[in-house]
C-alpha cells in the first residue's frame, strides 16, 4: 500500500505505521495500535507557528481520500492511502513518545506484497477460474458425466474440508464465529441461493458452449441493480442505469447469432446469473451489521457444509444411484475419479485465490480482471472445444463486456 505522506519537501522519512480511523480535530489523526506519539514539526516557510501534531493510534482506515488539517494560520494536506497504509514524516523532524502514554513503539509495517507475488496470485486466480469452468464443461458435456448436482456437491464437500484446514489449522484468516441463531439462518438462506446458482450454472454447461455461458454471466450487474432496487429501494445515478443498456443488448445480439443456442440451457443460465446477483444483494442486507459481517473465507467455511446438506437429498432424488454409476465408470476409466478430485480441489482454489487477489489488490481491480477473465475463458474454450462461433455472437459478447466496463466505471464515479 502507498504510504500516507505529509506533503512537504523531504528526501528521507521516518515511518509511523498504523491504520487511520478518523480525522479527530485540528492537527490530529488516529492510527492502529493504541499508541500516542507527538510529532514535532520544524519551522516551515508557510507555517512558521505550527510546531506539534499529536497522533493517537487506534482503529481502521477504510477510504481513499485527502484531508486538510490546520488552523487559521495555514493548513497542511494529508493524503490518505487505503487500509493498512502508514504515515511518513521527514527524518529530521523530532519524534518522541507522548508522556501521557506508556506503550511500546510501533513496529514498522511491510509495504505490501511484491509485484511478482501479486502477478502470481492473479495468474493463479485466472488459471483456477478458467480451469474449473473448462473442466466442468468437459465432464458434463464432452465426457458425458451428466450429473451436475452431484458434481456441485463434490465441489462443496472439498470447499468444506479445505476451508477448515485453511482457517482452523493454517490460520490463513482469523476464525470468525456465528454469534446467533438468526445469523445462522441468514447464512443458511445465502447457502441455498448459492447452491441454486452453482447447480444451474453447471446444468447450463451441458447445453451451451462456454463462450455463450460467459456472455450471459456477464449480465450479473444488470440483475444486481434490479434486485438492489426491488429489495432495498436503492437507486443508482441515471448514468449507471444507462450503462446497463449495452450489457443486455449485447446478450440479445449474442443470442441471435449463437450457432449452438439452446433455449432450456439459456433459461437455466439466466437463472444462475440472477441467483448469483440475488446472493450478492442478500449478503449485503442480511450480514450488514458489524457483528455479523464475515470475510469471504469464513463465509465459505459455513456456507459450504450447509450447501452439502441441501445438495445431498437433491442428488439422491434427482440423480438416482449416481454414486454407483460413478463407481461403475471408474472401473472402466479410473481417470473419472481423478477428474472429480482435481475439479473439486480447483473449485476451492478459485475461492481462495479470489480472496487473496482482493486482499492484495482491491475489489475494483478484481472487477476489472474479472471482465478480462471472461474474454480469456471464451478464447481458450473456443480453442479447446472448437465450438462454432459467429461474428454476430462475438460482437454481442464484446458489447456486453464493454457495457460491464462502463457500468463499473459509473459505479466508481458515483461513490
Amino acid at each position: 500500500m502507498a504510504p500516507i505522506a505529509l506533503l512537504n519537501p523531504a528526501t528521507s522519512v521516518t515511518t509511523i505505521t498504523g491504520k487511520v480511523k478518523k480525522h479527530v480535530m485540528r492537527g490530529k489523526y488516529s492510527f492502529g495500535g493504541g499508541r500516542s506519539y507527538r510529532v514535532g514539526l520544524p519551522p516551515l516557510l508557510i507555517l512558521p507557528s505550527w510546531r506539534v501534531q499529536k497522533v493517537q493510534c487506534f482503529g481502521n482506515w477504510s477510504r481513499n481520500d485527502s484531508k486538510v488539517i490546520g488552523d487559521n494560520r495555514g493548513s497542511m494536506v494529508v493524503k490518505a492511502a487505503s487500509e493498512g497504509g502508514a504515515i511518513s514524516l521527514p527524518k529530521h523532524w523530532p519524534l518522541s513518545k507522548d508522556p501521557e502514554e506508556k506503550l511500546q513503539d510501533p513496529v514498522p509495517r511491510m509495504k505490501g506484497s511484491s509485484r511478482f507475488f501479486t502477478v502470481g496470485l492473479v495468474a493463479s486466480w485466472y488459471s483456477s477460474n478458467i480451469g474449473v469452468l473448462l473442466l466442468n464443461k468437459y465432464l458434463l458435456s464432452n465426457y458425458g458425466f451428466k450429473y451436475p448436482i452431484f458434481l456441485t456437491m463434490c465441489h462443496m464437500t472439498a470447499c468444506s474440508l479445505f476451508s477448515y484446514v485453511a482457517i482452523a489449522w493454517m490460520k490463513v484468516v482469523p476464525l470468525q464465529t456465528i454469534r446467533s441463531r438468526v445469523q445462522f439462518f441468514k447464512i443458511s438462506a445465502l447457502s441455498l441461493i448459492f447452491c441454486v446458482s452453482v447447480v444451474f450454472g453447471n446444468v447450463s454447461l451441458r447445453y451451451l458452449p462456454v463462450s455463450f455461458n460467459q456472455a450471459i454471466g456477464a449480465t450479473t450487474p444488470f440483475f444486481t441493480a434490479v434486485f438492489a432496487y426491488l429489495m432495498t429501494f436503492k437507486r443508482e445515478a441515471w448514468l449507471t442505469y444507462l450503462t446497463l443498456v449495452p450489457v443486455v443488448t449485447g446478450v440479445i445480439i449474442a443470442s441471435g447469432g449463437e450457432p449452438s443456442f439452446h433455449l432450456f440451457g439459456f433459461i437455466i443460465c439466466v437463472a444462475a446469473t440472477a441467483a448469483r446477483a440475488l446472493k450478492s444483494v442478500l449478503q449485503g442486507i442480511l450480514l450488514s451489521s458489524e457483528g455479523e459481517k464475515l470475510n469471504s473465507m469464513n463465509l465459505l467455511l459455513y456456507m459450504a457444509p450447509m450447501a452439502v446438506v441441501f445438495l445431498l437429498p437433491a442428488t439422491l432424488i434427482m440423480e438416482e444411484n449416481v454414486v454407483g454409476i460413478t463407481l461403475a465408470l471408474a472401473r472402466d476409466d479410473s481417470k473419472i475419479i481423478w477428474y472429480l478430485l482435481f475439479n473439486s480441489a480447483l473449485a476451492y482454489f478459485v475461492n481462495l485465490t479470489n480472496f487473496l487477489v482482493t486482499k492484495h489488490t482491491s475489489a475494483l481491480t478484481l472487477q476489472v480482471l474479472g471482465n478480462a477473465k471472461g474474454a480469456v475463458a471464451v478464447v481458450v474454450s473456443i480453442l479447446i472445444f472448437r465450438n462454432p462461433v459467429s461474428v454476430t455472437g462475438m460482437m454481442g459478447y464484446t458489447l456486453t463486456v464493454f457495457g460491464v466496463i462502463l457500468y463499473s466505471d459509473a459505479k466508481k464515479r458515483t461513490k
